[in-house]
């Protein structure tokens, strides 16, 4: 069965503040055309790849098509900016619970993570070269400490991953640039609370992503 979390409706699009003419000549064909199995309809559903959609709203094309006049009805506005202050009130209420760990514990799973982005990485080596690469086994014994604490960090960013679906509803658009810097903000500043020893690289990884 198709999973609808990853492909967006005509009238999904029409509510993300495309016009029929948009789709037409932006996105052409849908990649799927079916019945909608939830319900009796003589209309065929026209779904869209989500990736593709969103790679299309960050183009200059779609920028222009967007701004030009009469492209986006003042409801569709009115109803963009109602998603974005949404999400961002969500963003701001919602706890941000960072996984407690013992810090051998902590450590041997950053490691471990550490090794498989190597592992996915060129070459598909465990670990950087030069820095005390990882052991099979896990340890962190030859990591320097600055290092370690920089794979903490990855990781237990990894961990919070999920809070990303708060993102849900927004599209390419600054309204979506807000609300990442938001959530990465309010992400940090929780894995600092919860590991006090993190903190500093919290900061500056926050100031250098905002």
């Amino acid at each position: 069965m198709t999973d609808r979390t990853t492909f967006v409706t005509l009238t999904g699009l029409r509510e993300r503040g495309w016009t029929d003419p948009m789709v037409r000549d932006l996105l052409g064909q849908p990649d799927i055309q079916g019945r909608d199995p939830r319900r009796w309809s003589l209309t065929p559903v026209r779904l869209y790849r989500l990736a593709r959609v969103e790679a299309v709203e960050r183009t200059p094309e779609f920028a222009r098509c967007a701004a030009a006049p009469g492209s986006r009805s003042a409801a569709a506005v009115a109803g963009a900016e109602r998603r974005r202050r949404a999400v961002l009130a969500a963003i701001r209420a919602q706890p941000i619970e960072v996984p407690r760990l013992p810090a051998a514990e902590l450590e041997r799973r950053a490691v471990r993570h550490r090794q498989l982005l190597g592992a996915r990485g060129p070459g598909g080596s465990g670990g950087p070269s030069g820095s005390g690469r990882p052991g099979a086994s896990g340890r962190s014994g030859a990591v320097p400490s600055g290092a370690l604490v920089r794979w903490q960090v990855t990781y237990l960013r990894h961990a919070l991953s999920r809070y990303e679906t708060l993102l849900d509803g927004l599209f390419g658009s600054a309204g979506r640039a807000e609300a990442e810097r938001l959530l990465r903000a309010r992400l940090y500043e929780a894995i600092g609370a919860a590991y006090p020893h993190l903190a500093r690289e919290c900061r500056r990884r926050g100031e250098a992503e905002s």
